[in-house]
């Protein structure tokens, strides 16, 4: 499949664009609409992904390795929690990090296992707002040929979060940058856009300008919604907490492929550049907040080049809503008192915006997306709920190990030092 960038630059293949992350012109590769996909879609994750995943490797390098990718991703379920008749919780923390990350960076590391040279060192370059960087770490650890370079904003993760993504060593090294993810996000992307930086540590995207990344998020979407279509549910609309945008994305890609899903709604934090622009049509982007669902914390979400150039009437794909910390409080008390289900501060946001969305009397299926484990927001969850919250075995092994973090400073001359090398 060739893709494009979305400032019209040349096209490439699909493996050539999951090679280099970010196009030349600086654009995001995006590929073309494909005609909706028929089917048959087998019963489980692993077959479905297959089977949407299929045409866009159709002619690619990685084609012939696909099954084995998914395999090598796929190990985890992303089941759908029912709360009613007709109310879901999608639950995407079942991977080794407890976030939706999981998936996109599992793929992606598989990925480029097979399409990097392994007679040199690529750096795979990722910033993080929270969940990513641990979520790519994990996916890299140990690989041959890689290392992982991660840039997180001191301070504004939570203190499981900063843990885990100092707690790999080996050939994934963390750094706390003295400022915000948008900080960290700048500072990548100027790192990209540097030619002689770039080629000289074989720099890779693992954020989620990603498609390699991007790309198997489509999947629990289609897993999600052909369930409940099959339980006698009807198509299903989704509330997608998001920051960067890349997982809401995903789902808009799964719909536009022939899934039957409805509506689409997303819902941020007081981060409210997302929804300010699906309100307004106007998209300005702001110095992000800190907040208490810290993995949200953008104000210059990446994936709003591919949105609008994807769907230039963005308010006829989706909706969007945003939530304030005390909102998110009042919520997780509320889920646990009404529904007995724990939830995360991302996943409390999704929520909201939910009963506001059925307060003005939506119908039909509705499922949130529950992008991580309430385990990793220890400190924000339990003072609210008076107990503790249970931590899954993997995270509970990442915790006890000890973490390491290096400070740096937010500019990309601090970073090539870092990296061992200057920038131009």
């Amino acid at each position: 499949m060739k893709v494009y960038s979305t400032r019209g630059g040349s096209e490439v293949s699909l493996s050539e664009a999951i090679s280099v992350g970010l196009a030349p012109d600086g654009g995001l590769y995006t590929p073309p609409a494909l005609a909706a996909h028929s089917g048959p879609w087998g019963a489980d994750l692993q077959s479905r992904v297959s089977t949407l995943l299929r045409p866009f490797f159709a002619g690619e390098v990685l084609e012939h390795s696909l099954e084995q990718i998914i395999g090598e991703t796929f190990t985890f379920d992303a089941p759908t929690k029912w709360l009613s008749d007709d109310t879901g919780l999608l639950e995407l923390f079942h991977g080794p990090t407890a976030a939706f990350k999981d998936f996109g960076a599992r793929f992606l590391a598989a990925c480029l296992s097979r399409l990097t040279k392994v007679d040199r060192l690529t750096t795979v370059l990722v910033a993080t707002s929270g969940d990513t960087g641990a979520a790519v770490a994990s996916a890299f650890h140990r690989r041959p040929g890689f290392r992982v370079v991660i840039l997180y904003p001191d301070g504004r993760v939570s203190p499981r979060q900063a843990h885990q993504l100092g707690a790999f060593g080996e050939n994934v090294a963390a750094f706390k940058v003295s400022g915000t993810f948008d900080d960290c996000q700048r500072v990548v992307k100027a790192a990209f856009g540097d030619r002689a930086l770039s080629t000289a540590h074989a720099l890779v995207s693992a954020n989620s300008i990603s498609l390699g990344r991007l790309l198997p998020q489509m999947a629990y979407y289609a897993h999600a919604s052909l369930s409940a279509h099959e339980a006698g549910k009807g198509s299903s609309s989704f509330v997608v907490p998001t920051g960067n945008l890349g997982n809401a994305f995903a789902c808009l890609l799964a719909k536009e492929c022939g899934l039957p899903i409805d509506r689409v709604v997303l819902a941020t934090n007081a981060n409210r550049v997302l929804a300010d622009f699906v309100a307004t049509g106007h998209y300005e982007p702001k110095d992000s907040l800190a907040t208490l669902a810290n993995a949200m914390d953008v104000g210059s979400p990446s994936n709003v080049e591919r949105l609008r150039h994807r769907f230039p009437e963005v308010t006829k794909v989706v909706e969007a809503d945003w939530v304030d910390d005390e909102t998110i409080r009042t919520t997780i008390k509320r889920t646990l008192d009404e529904a007995g289900e724990i939830i995360c501060p991302h996943t409390a946001c999704g929520v909201e915006v939910l009963r506001r969305v059925r307060s003005r009397g939506a119908q039909g299926t509705w499922l949130v997306a529950a992008t991580a484990h309430p385990a990793k927001f220890d400190s924000i969850v339990e003072p609210l709920i008076g107990r503790p919250v249970p931590v899954p075995p993997a995270l509970a092994q990442l915790l006890a190990r000890p973490s390491h973090a290096e400070p740096l400073e937010p500019t990309v001359e601090a970073l090539a030092a870092a990296l061992g090398g200057r920038a131009s």
